[in-house]
């Protein structure tokens, strides 16, 4: 036993395939309470009737839920998930759709305790990024990838691509003005204060550089993306993760990508988030202009001269690099019908340029603002773009089943089936326990913590061993 009462016995880290990578995603969800005849309600109470059974079953606002992933309220009362470590995009897009599920799960006893404190109204949740105050909050991606001596660098190369990634993969939005009100890709992009840094709050930057990795320090460093759009549409998550890992594939291989450095990060993406028509140039360090239509394409054109070589051409890559090309075409093209039913922006247009002809409207008509916000209800029932796929509208990647299954049950290949099959047993065994990332505690006994470092492992006899202590303590003695 090392001290602190860890357990010593870890074992070695796994060869890991180099296709194969740690994924995960956090979204933190809007809070709104439609309470018009009620007296004023803080948004932390709000969140804290929402988490009331949370706190009851866990004991706080911050859990790890029986599928591995966690689920807490973050700065500004905002309720967030983090998704459990994957290592598939499918298993990821899953877990992330489960998510506004569970999250969902909790609006009708919120609602009802609110009644109860004399406050009748309805709890919306909206996966977005801007409230109607202009404050943003995030949806982070997270990339495992190989330590290496020069991640800032390695990591500043990626900047141009994600200041041009929104012209597929942002979420859209109608961006208000005192001159007017026009479509944008992203409604993020101009919230982003600096390409890099360490802070997330105080200093927003592109990508964070806190080394945080949740792993086995000597090994692995986390990429931390933080300039995301929340993505409702499936097929946009797959692209926005999908696209990402394809390039840090070739990154990790040390195959160099086009030095596309950007003079200035911060005027660029704000340019190209407010030009929807994509002739909007980025200025190059090197003095070239581009439009962000031709540096996603460079980017694109690396990725497809190493298919067949080091990326293999499997049906998921061939379906991101599809969907890549024919969502830079729509904007080159600006045949915006190539991709509304695939990419959230697209979708979300085709939805307001509808109503905007049936309301004989401008963007500025605040009911398009009720129908931009009604598009990111995760509500099943009022939710607009649920009501899309269940039309049949936009494109889906995992199942029903698929999302059901993630709601319960962990990642099956990676360290969260550990964490998830552990703190089920936990629960029904009703025994006390504390879980984080990369530790496992059974209080009452040795009190031994596991350290579960290697997060692509997904079986530890040690993690067995508590597994048998939890089950003797649930078998009633005859």
């Amino acid at each position: 036993m090392l001290p602190g009462g860890l357990s010593a016995d870890v074992p070695a880290p796994l060869d890991v395939p180099a296709e194969r990578r740690i994924f995960g995603l956090e979204t933190e969800f809007g809070l709104h309470l439609d309470a018009p005849n009620a007296r004023a309600v803080t948004p932390e109470e709000v969140a804290g009737h929402l988490f009331h059974s949370v706190v009851k079953w866990g004991r706080s606002s911050n859990v790890f839920l029986p599928n591995a992933s966690r689920l807490y309220i973050d700065v500004g009362a905002h309720p967030e998930y983090a998704t459990a470590e994957c290592d598939s995009l499918t298993d990821l897009i899953a877990s992330d759709k489960a998510g506004e599920r569970i999250v969902h799960d909790l609006v009708e006893q919120g609602e009802e305790r609110l009644a109860a404190a004399g406050v009748e109204g309805t709890i919306h949740l909206y996966k977005n990024n801007v409230d109607s105050a202009g404050n943003s909050y995030g949806c982070h991606e997270n990339y495992l990838v190989r330590r290496r001596a020069d991640f800032r660098a390695f990591a500043s190369a990626l900047l141009p691509f994600f200041v041009t990634r929104q012209i597929v993969t942002g979420a859209g939005c109608i961006t208000r003005t005192p001159s007017g009100a026009h479509y944008s890709f992203s409604s993020r992009a101009d919230h982003m204060w600096e390409g890099m840094s360490s802070a997330t709050t105080r200093s927003r930057p592109m990508i964070n550089t806190r080394d945080e990795p949740h792993a086995n320090a000597e090994l692995y460093r986390r990429m931390h993306v933080i300039v995301g759009d929340s993505s409702m549409s499936e097929t946009t998550t797959l692209l926005k993760v999908g696209a990402t890992d394809l390039l840090l594939r070739l990154m990790e291989a040390r195959i160099a990508l086009p030095d596309l450095t950007l003079a200035k990060e911060m005027q660029a993406i704000r340019d190209v988030a407010h030009d929807l028509s994509g002739q909007a140039t980025v200025e190059l360090a090197d003095g070239r202009h581009l439009t962000a239509v031709e540096v996603q394409q460079t980017y694109l054109d690396t990725v497809c001269a190493h298919v067949g070589g080091m990326i293999a051409p499997t049906p998921e890559v061939e379906r991101i690099l599809d969907l890549w090309q024919r969502g830079i075409d729509a904007v080159r093209t600006q045949d915006f019908s190539r991709v509304d039913t695939e990419l959230d922006w697209a979708i979300k247009l085709k939805v307001v340029e509808r109503y905007q002809q049936r309301l004989a409207c401008g963007l500025d008509d605040p009911r398009l603002a009720r129908l931009e916000l009604a598009y990111h209800d995760i509500s099943p029932s009022r939710g607009l773009f649920n009501r899309l796929v269940k039309d049949g509208l936009a494109a889906t990647v995992v199942t029903e089943a698929q999302i059901d299954a993630a709601r319960v049950a962990p990642p099956a290949t990676t360290r969260a089936a550990l964490r998830g099959t552990f703190v089920q047993a936990a629960l029904a065994a009703g025994q006390d326990f504390t879980v984080d990332w990369v530790h496992l505690k059974l209080a009452g006994g040795s009190k031994q913590t596991v350290l579960l470092k290697d997060p692509f492992r997904n079986v530890d006899q040690r993690v067995d061993t508590l597994l048998a202590a939890l089950d003797a303590a649930a078998t009633p003695v005859d």
